[in-house]
């Protein structure tokens, strides 16, 4: 079949749009980073060598390969490989710490785990606690190099020309595997169907992917807000071009050579761009479409987009755990800056209170979706699966999404609040309790509480306000260099402030908004920027 008429079918998969393209443009350049090139006939080979030997391992269908790595041509390889082969892939962040890496590897049941020297020297001092045997992605200590696992000669069935054992793929079948945070305590997995993806990619030809789409992929491989990207950009033909972490610099060269046009990104990386000294002199021209989501993007900012960045600009509100995911063309709808957008073709959203009972249009509640693109649940988590999960009058399952808004008069979603203290920086979702466990652990804290600020570098950031112990003499730096050697790369505070009590209710509930306004009172120019390694 033609890749047409495959994306035209109800239900397929991405492994089998990578085949069509390779048959159909072999030499087409499909992945690129730094100096070397995979055109699509040789991804979709060393495709089949990842597929044949994760087989010849012994990963059947359903069972689980984790993936813990920085941006590599054989990041991508491997995850499409284990695709090929029915095998589900769990992306873990290399930025958490060994001891979390370690606990999401016990939860996933991950059968092989797939590394860099970076993210191997992390778990080094935690191996023991990882049953699954190592692949080092880029060679390096303790562990079989990528090259020697994927092809260790013909007699085992893993050559250059080798092909996998064809499986039968169905709709609800596991196909990824995303961990909510890279946060201390354990995560919970949300597993993603293959028709959820499937709908992913059928959504593609509606924002411009296509064979002659050209996209910059800047984000970290391992965030699903990079893969909705990335997956669609391969599956339907075109060329991605990778960078091995985001540098402003290097981001408009790069747009500039490969005439780029998409990329996805998150507010702060808008910021870092249209602040930067280059941006003025790049080539942008070639541009169809930026796309943005995962943090709160302020009207002004994308007012900004528009006029400085040709192309589009669309914005995407939604969940790694799918439901109903909204997307505004800010350039179409240049009034609606304040919205994110109405719900896509096939989405549904519905508004309702603390009761669970749906509002009728106009009133604020919280937010409520469903679509094709919808997990089937926390991994192992049914309890937690059902707290997110509501239903219509019909008996249709919605996901919570934990966020307040309204709708306007021509259906635009207005977000008001988060529900849930999230704090959201860089683009990624760091939880306020995960950092105070770790706060809590050390004899001077009495009590402790976490809140996002605003941050120039960030977007947000989070500060801990801390009541010592009556006889402690610990310091706020002292407290913010012991936390932040706890803390995962993207957890690290901005600050430690100590204070005489924390404000509550009279319920006894910490006033969160109340410190933040503190906070920023004090210091009306936001959150000192920290170093996130």
């Amino acid at each position: 079949m033609t890749p047409d008429e495959l994306l035209a079918q109800e239900f397929g998969t991405l492994s089998e749009l990578l085949r069509a393209h390779a048959r159909a443009r072999p030499s087409h350049a499909a992945l690129l980073l730094d100096d070397e090139v995979l055109d699509l006939a040789a991804l979709d080979a060393q495709v089949d060598r990842v597929a044949t030997a994760l087989q010849r391992d012994g990963l059947h269908p359903g069972t689980v390969v984790a993936l813990c790595a920085g941006n590599s041509l054989e990041w991508v390889v491997v995850f499409l490989g284990a695709l090929r082969a029915g095998v589900v892939v769990a992306p873990l962040p290399p930025s958490a710490t060994g001891e979390t890496l370690a606990k999401m590897c016990a939860d996933a049941e991950a059968g092989l785990l797939f590394v860099d020297g970076p993210a191997a020297a992390t778990l080094l001092p935690v191996r023991d606690a990882i049953a699954a045997p190592w692949v080092l992605l880029d060679g390096g200590p303790d562990g079989r190099s990528f090259g020697e696992w994927v092809a260790p000669g013909e007699t085992r069935g893993a050559a250059p020309g080798a092909a996998p054992e064809p499986v039968a793929i169905k709709p609800g079948d596991a196909c990824t595997l995303i961990y909510s945070s890279g946060t201390t305590g354990t995560p919970k997995g949300i597993v993603q169907p293959q028709s959820m993806r499937w709908a992913h990619l059928r959504r593609g030809p509606l924002l411009g992917y296509g064979p002659q789409a050209v996209t910059l992929v800047a984000l970290p491989l391992w965030s699903n807000t990079t893969l909705v990207s990335l997956l669609p950009a391969l599956g339907l033909g075109g060329t991605v071009v990778l960078m091995r972490r985001f540098d402003a610099a290097g981001f408009l060269a790069l747009a500039g050579r490969h005439r780029a046009t998409h990329a996805m990104l998150v507010p702060v990386l808008f910021e870092r761009l249209l602040v930067h000294e280059d941006f003025a002199r790049a080539d942008l021209s070639s541009f169809q479409l930026k796309t943005c989501t995962s943090a709160p993007f302020s009207p002004a900012l994308k007012s900004e987009v528009l006029r400085r960045w040709p192309g589009g600009l669309s914005e995407f509100y939604g969940m790694s755990e799918g439901g109903a995911s909204c997307m505004l063309e800010a350039h179409l709808h240049p009034d609606k800056l304040h919205t994110v957008g109405r719900p896509q073709p096939g989405h549904e959203i519905r508004l309702i209170d603390e009761a669970g009972r749906e509002l009728p249009p106009g009133e604020p509640g919280e937010v409520v979706g469903r679509s094709p693109m919808m997990m089937t649940g926390y991994h192992r988590l049914p309890e937690q699966t059902a707290k997110v999960e509501w239903f219509d009058a019909a008996g249709r399952r919605f996901i919570r999404t934990g966020d307040l808004g309204c709708l306007d008069e021509d259906g635009f979603l207005i977000l008001l609040d988060r529900k849930k203290d999230v704090v959201i920086s860089g683009g990624f979702k760091v939880f306020p309790s995960d950092l105070e466990e770790v706060l809590r652990a050390h004899p001077a804290v009495a009590e402790v509480a976490v809140a996002g600020v605003p941050s120039p570098r960030w977007g947000e950031t989070p500060v801990a306000f801390v009541v010592r112990t009556a006889s402690a003499a610990a310091t706020s730096p002292e407290l913010l260099s012991w936390a932040n050697a706890r803390l995962g790369k993207l957890q690290r505070l901005a600050a430690v402030e100590l204070v005489d009590a924390l404000p509550r209710n009279a319920l006894g509930k910490v006033l969160k908004r109340e410190l933040r306004e503190r906070y920023l009172l004090e210091r009306p120019s936001g959150a000192k920027d920290r170093s996130k390694g």
